[in-house]
């Protein structure tokens, strides 16, 4: 890859082939919990442009951030009852951007009806908030499990990633990094592993998943494509009779679905603050039990700083890197938070990857047919073509399946599905809709 097809797949401006392309798609913008109920306003930015957020009694509003009057910041406006009120002059602006009061101009002035700000469609799902940043009519919205769940079955959280949107996804869809990078030398107890990736067992099994990633390092790959992107199959033969299988899938453009535990699945986005910084969002949806919310955001903020969501473990401090913890007990030295892991990884490719020096292996499938589906994509967006999912019928559409579990080898490709079909018919949410 050169130089300038790095940039094609990476930028994310407005003028940028990838950001067009992105825009095309509903991205995460918040969570609803950043939204102080005192004053629900909040500036947001996205693919490089400055935006604010607010909700009032009419709904939610996304705006271009600066008043359209003389640019001054809307993201310090007065909340009220018609709407956002601009501090410099009393400009107010409701949630489709039109410009209802002007107070300091004469009576009867229509300058209101010649004025109206850049709005854009907003979406409340699981704990999210979702924005459509593009041209025309949005897509609808997927039927996935993440966002069909009784909102008692999900939990919803973001974090701050100081790198290129483009090498945080990747490492997601990366089958072999968990036996490296995520590798832990002792297995803990599944007792306590609630909300911990990759510390608990496989489903159908009491063997810890750490054990099956660490004694088993070379799996095989298959990708299969589907309706909203491609599935991944990853099998390690276990013995004579069973294999390891973990289905996780590529969320076109800018997401995947991955297993958590046996019981919770985790649909991750990556949002492109800019060129250089990312946030992720996650919605983790669990099949079996509602979900502690308390516990899992009391967890995640030991790591995390508000109000940015950064990590407490980042370049400052080496990601906490410990040299005898790396002797004994984890591959990286870096704790047992795999957030961490993955940040340095990334992070550690520069705020963009150069992609002009990589070596790409067999073992590096995935980011192959990835790169070739998102490089289709955004030629068919140039052509003004319809890439994958914008023109498809989301009722009709094949949902990703996700899952952690040991199953009989031969046949394995049948027996986890029933495996992953039995789960999710027997969620409680599941069960309330039959």
């Amino acid at each position: 890859m050169n130089a300038q097809e790095n940039d094609f797949i990476t930028r994310v401006a407005k003028d940028a082939p990838a950001g067009n392309l992105l825009r095309m798609y509903w991205q995460p913008i918040a969570l609803v919990d950043e939204l102080d109920m005192k004053r629900a306003v909040k500036a947001v930015r996205a693919f490089g442009q400055e935006y604010v957020l607010f909700k009032n009694d009419a709904g939610y509003g996304l705006l271009d951030r600066n008043c359209p009057h003389r640019g001054a910041d809307l993201a310090f406006g007065r909340l009220e009852e018609g709407g956002l009120r601009c501090t410099f002059h009393g400009w107010m602006f409701d949630q489709q951007g039109g410009c209802v009061e002007t107070p300091a101009e004469p009576a009867g002035s229509k300058l209101c009806s010649r004025v109206r700000q850049p709005s854009y469609p907003v979406v409340e799902r699981s704990g999210i908030i979702f924005a459509y940043l593009g041209e025309g009519k949005p897509p609808a919205l997927p039927p996935i499990d993440a966002f069909t769940a009784d909102p008692a079955y999900t939990f919803a959280f973001k974090g701050l990633i100081e790198c290129n949107w483009l090498q945080a996804l990747e490492v997601g869809i990366d089958p072999c990094h968990a036996s490296f990078l995520h590798r832990f030398f002792e297995d803990e107890n599944p007792d306590d592993s609630f909300g911990k990736q990759f510390r608990d067992v496989s489903a159908n099994s009491e063997i810890p998943i750490t054990k099956v990633l660490r004694e088993f390092e070379q799996p095989d790959i298959a990708t299969q494509s589907t309706d909203f992107g491609f599935r991944i199959d990853t099998t390690r033969q276990l013995d004579a009779q069973t294999a390891h299988v973990r289905v996780t899938n590529l969320f076109f453009p800018n997401a995947f679905v991955i297993p958590m535990s046996p019981t919770v699945t985790i649909t991750q986005w990556h949002l492109p603050v800019d060129d250089y910084n990312t946030y992720w969002f996650a919605i983790f949806t669990s099949y079996e039990e509602p979900m502690d919310k308390a516990t899992m955001r009391a967890q995640r903020l030991e790591l995390y700083s508000l109000p940015d969501y950064r990590s407490r473990r980042d370049r400052s401090n080496d990601y906490g890197f410990d040299a005898d913890e790396q002797a004994a007990s984890t591959y990286t030295g870096m704790g047992h938070d795999i957030n961490v892991h993955d940040q340095w990884a990334v992070e550690s490719q520069g705020r963009i990857q150069d992609r002009t020096k990589e070596h790409l292996g067999t073992s590096d499938k995935c980011i192959f047919v990835y790169r070739k589906l998102l490089i289709r994509s955004i030629k068919q967006a140039q052509a003004g073509e319809r890439p994958i999912m914008t023109g498809l019928d989301l009722s009709e559409m094949d949902l990703p399946a996700s899952i952690d579990v040991v199953v009989p080898k031969d046949g394995w490709q049948d027996n986890w599905r029933v495996a992953e079909q039995d789960r999710k018919a027997r969620a409680p949410w599941q069960l309330a809709d039959a």
